[in-house]
């Protein structure tokens, strides 16, 4: 199989994450609609968000298993009809609890199925550009709020909530169904490369993997990563509306983050291409905890947006460095299995930090302690970063055929 047959894996991986990411976050849109029309309770309605959460961190660690398993193209076959199925039994859900199983869990469920397996899937197909691979594949999460979300809320105007969410779970199996089918394994010479885990080609035991230096560090890293930045993303539209800001501009600083992160992804992968990726991680951890102290200082919008540049740019070009590093600490056999993992304990620190932040607005009527906390975890992140050890340099291992 061609080697340029990578890029139809990163181009099919970023419509994957777009799509499935997109699908599942315009419940921020499709919300009110919902509440309106049906009577149901806002926090019953946005429950369903935190579901997504917590199925997703341990459906990524589910379905990264597999991917190594049985291969890429089967998981994401299986997310691509589970999203579509999902999403079509949300919109004729007649019960609070009929919605929230089936947006909660079948959708956090069938969108875990993309992100981990199609992230491991990317970083077996590169040996060079990897970083630039794999941001390109997670800049389709920030493609996600410029597109899903709008045709969805045009979906919502034109038809009410439920045609629109049937509609897109239609469409989620016209674009997912035939993406899922250009997914390949990689060719065994680019798959193939000896690390301190997988030497001479054996396959890395778990128990080992799990109880490392490597992974421990990554693990604590890309949670206390998330746990830093998710809390003053979540409130950052609150925050802005207490400081004068008004309602609609405050929506606006939340869609240049977004933006900013699809930008901070391509620069921050080409200069871990470049560089290396532990000083890329270590820097971009170092501005992101910058940026969040400095959100005390702000309260006009034009500072607002500077900081929300620096800021998205940072938190959203720091994410795919942790597949990178995963694949050269432990090699192409089990990245998704690690990866998968990491991603679990990465979706832990996301659910943690909007309920910290709403109980520090609740108790002290502002988020000062937020954005102090959320810093100082940013710190602290960039910390145990410094403590990744040294990758070992192995020569590849031999090669023969192709993969299936």
């Amino acid at each position: 199989m061609s080697v340029s047959y990578r890029w139809v894996i990163v181009a099919a991986g970023a419509l994957m994450t777009c799509v499935a990411l997109g699908a599942m976050f315009s419940l921020a849109i499709f919300q009110g609609p919902i509440a309106t029309a049906t009577g149901w309770s806002h926090v019953g309605i946005a429950s369903a968000m935190t579901l997504n959460f917590i199925v997703m961190g341990f459906g990524g660690f589910f379905w990264g298993a597999a991917s190594d398993r049985f291969g890429p193209r089967v998981v994401v076959m299986i997310g691509s009809v589970l999203l579509g199925l999902a999403l079509v039994l949300a919109s004729r859900a007649e019960t609070l609890l009929q919605f929230q199983l089936t947006y909660g869990i079948l959708v956090g469920l069938a969108a875990s199925t993309f992100f981990a397996p199609m992230i491991a899937a990317t970083t077996a197909w590169f040996d060079e550009n990897r970083g630039l691979a794999v941001s390109l594949v997670s800049a389709g999460m920030g493609v996600a709020p410029v597109t899903i979300s709008p045709f969805a809320r045009w979906l919502i105007s034109a038809y009410e909530w439920r045609p629109a969410m049937l509609m897109i779970g239609i469409g989620a199996w016209l674009l997912l169904v035939p993406a899922a089918l250009l997914v390949r394994r990689p060719p065994a010479e680019t798959a193939e490369t000896g690390t301190e885990f997988a030497a001479d080609g054996a396959r890395p035991q778990l128990s080992k993997v799990f109880r490392s230096p490597q992974f421990i560090v990554l693990g604590l890293t890309f949670f206390a990563c998330c746990a830093a930045h998710s809390g003053p993303i979540f409130h950052m539209v609150s925050y802005a509306t207490i400081c004068g800001v008004a309602p609609m501009a405050a929506v606006s600083i939340y869609s240049v983050e977004g933006l900013a992160g699809l930008g901070g992804r391509l620069l921050y992968g080409s200069l871990a291409d470049r560089i290396g990726v532990k000083p890329v991680l270590v820097a971009g951890l170092l501005v992101q905890a910058a940026a969040l102290a400095t959100y005390l200082l702000v309260s006009r919008l034009g500072e607002f947006y500077a900081l929300a540049i620096i800021f998205g740019s940072a938190y959203g070009g720091v994410m795919p460095l942790y597949a990178v590093l995963a694949r050269e600490y432990f090699g192409p056999r089990i990245i998704g299995t690690v990866f998968g993992a990491a991603t679990m304990l990465s979706s832990l620190g996301m659910a943690f930090g909007p309920l910290v932040g709403g109980w520090i607005f609740d108790t002290f009527a502002n988020y000062s302690w937020l954005f102090i906390g959320s810093a100082t975890v940013g710190l602290g992140a960039a910390a145990i970063a410094l403590a990744f050890p040294p990758l070992a340099r192995q020569k590849p291992q031999p090669a023969f055929g192709v993969a299936p």
